[in-house]
């Protein structure tokens, strides 16, 4: 790829790295230290009668956390199929690095948020005594031995915030379009969150941090495999 590069314009350096690391630390600031995730969580749990009424509900459970964490990984799996038809294919070939990119930025993002869950002695809301369960609650850099954890970030909300990615594919593929990428990536994170919080499996701030791992991860890729060549007039 050649022409201007966006990552040269300091305009964009704001929209795409300051803006979004501005919005997280603010964010976090007020879900963790000020109390916003309890204060949430708190509201939730009293709208559904002092329990978790919505945890193993047929639309919460079966349909919006089985049925589209399959079908994401429905999604992703064509992604890689086309990847590897453009491998056989020379009038795809044009494609291949777009969609490798896309198939990466899955791995990337979401393998991250595992590992980052699989050390986490953060515990969910239904686990806590707050809420009905036997866990007294931690901050972000507290935690218990006895914890059963593992519930931080969140791992539901990166199947769908890793399609932020959609943002830099069509930025690459039609710029016009990019902002479409942007909405269906947010769109599917919120959904995907917002049904784990109705559960009582996170916070708001598990998904605030799982947004910026995802968002960081496709910006950084974006850097190393899509980032345009600067041609010798180019800013």
């Amino acid at each position: 790829m050649s022409g201007p590069d966006p990552l040269s314009m300091p305009s964009q350096k704001l929209v795409w790295w300051w803006m979004p690391l501005a919005a997280f630390m603010v964010g976090e600031s007020l879900l963790l230290g000020l109390g916003g995730d309890l204060w949430l969580a708190d509201r939730i749990y009293a709208l559904e009668g002092g329990r978790w009424l919505l945890q193993s509900h047929w639309l919460t459970e079966s349909v919006l956390h089985t049925g589209a964490r399959n079908a994401v990984a429905l999604a992703w799996m064509g992604v890689v199929l086309a990847w590897l038809a453009s491998l056989l294919r020379p009038q795809w070939q044009r494609w291949r690095k777009l969609l490798g990119y896309l198939a990466l930025v899955t791995l990337v993002s979401t393998g991250t948020v595992s590992l980052l869950k699989s050390f986490s002695a953060l515990d969910c809301p239904w686990d806590l005594a707050r809420y009905g369960g036997s866990q007294a609650y931690a901050g972000l850099l507290q935690g218990y031995a006895d914890s059963p954890g593992r519930c931080f970030p969140a791992g539901h909300a990166s199947a769908g915030y890793t399609w932020l990615a959609l943002y830099f594919f069509l930025l690459a593929v039609k710029p016009a379009w990019r902002r479409y990428g942007l909405v269906i990536g947010l769109g599917l994170g919120l959904l995907f969150g917002i049904d784990q919080q109705l559960r009582g499996a996170h916070f708001l701030s598990h998904d605030l941090f799982t947004a910026m791992i995802c968002w960081a991860s496709a910006l950084g890729l974006y850097r190393v495999m899509l980032r345009p060549r600067q041609t010798g007039g180019a800013a």
